[in-house]
């Protein structure tokens, strides 16, 4: 029975995520590295997968409604690390005002990035700014995310306290609960009612993430065919792929995020030295330089039992 059960499994998420995967080949942007990086930020060398087999994906959340959309702004980035042996995953997140160089574009908010070219720009200030070599793309458009909660029957969230903010049309009690599609990323995206601002926010988006990710390869979801074909079909319309990406790199990223939501890794926001700095681009996140190069010098080297301490 045990055996038969998991053949069920891996068979539904497998089928799954090809189909969401196969759909969205034929829309995505392309992503074309560059041999040689601009000098800045952390190191000129990315260097994770080629020295220690460990992966990096860079998973970016847009204020996109679907997959389809081109007018999308970047709403959160995020670093997928999946160590060398597998059994360890890392979400980092970059707060969307950090101030960073850009590739032929100065210095300016990471976000911006994504505003001046797309994903092949972004994933290029990412690497030049921590070192590691990026080895697949996968993007959310946030306003599709909605229809993904919505069709696992909403994620459980646990609020430290309550929320009412206006701007994010919330109005949620304290404690554990049941959250839907419109609630959960008005959630997530919550910036003015958290004495934290983005900073805060980015923890939010992490957890959420982890949690989907969880519940997606829950027996759940995959044993009830009709939730598991509705979250599929979900996902094709709001997940973008670079094209560069492969399958198994898409599992990967999958299987990254869960192992995060059963504490088998950590979540991380890159060291902040500033959160409020004044820049010629406005107010922005200056990032704890030391710190940062220590977090990713240790990830690009292979040693990550020490990130802890980096751990938000």
């Amino acid at each position: 029975m045990l055996i038969a059960v998991a053949v069920v499994l891996v068979g539904a998420v497998g089928a799954g995520a090809f189909y969401a995967f196969s759909i969205n080949r034929s829309i995505t942007q392309n992503i074309n590295r560059a041999d040689t990086l601009p000098t800045g930020g952390v190191s000129t060398e990315p260097t994770t997968g080629s020295q220690t087999g460990a992966l990096d994906y860079v998973l970016l959340g847009s204020d996109s409604r679907n997959a389809d959309a081109a007018d999308g702004r970047s709403d959160s980035i995020m670093v997928v690390h999946l160590d060398q042996n597998r059994d360890k995953a890392y979400i980092i997140s970059f707060p969307r005002d950090m101030y960073v160089d850009i590739p032929g574009h100065g210095k300016n908010k990471i976000n911006a990035a994504y505003a001046l070219g797309g994903p092949d720009l972004l994933v290029q200030t990412v690497e030049q700014a921590t070192g590691l070599r990026v080895d697949g793309y996968l993007e959310i458009g946030f306003g599709g995310f909605v229809d993904v909660i919505d069709a696992l029957g909403g994620i459980r969230m646990c609020l430290p306290s309550a929320i009412k903010d206006r701007d994010s049309h919330l109005d949620l009690k304290k404690g554990c609960q049941t959250l839907g599609g419109t609630n959960a990323l008005g959630y997530v995206r919550m910036r003015k009612a958290d004495p934290r601002g983005d900073l805060g926010r980015v923890e939010r988006q992490r957890q959420m993430l982890a949690a989907v990710a969880k519940k997606a390869a829950s027996p759940a979801t995959v044993l009830n065919p009709v939730r598991y074909w509705r979250f599929c079909t979900a996902m094709a319309e709001s997940v973008k792929i670079g094209q560069d990406t492969s399958f198994f790199e898409v599992i990967s990223m999958g299987l990254a995020m869960r192992k995060v939501a059963t504490d088998q890794g950590l979540t991380l926001t890159v060291p902040v030295a500033n959160p409020g700095a004044s820049t010629p681009v406005g107010s922005a996140v200056l990032w704890d330089a030391a710190r940062a190069q220590d977090m990713f010098g240790e990830i690009a080297g292979g040693d990550t039992s020490k990130l802890s301490r980096f751990a938000k």
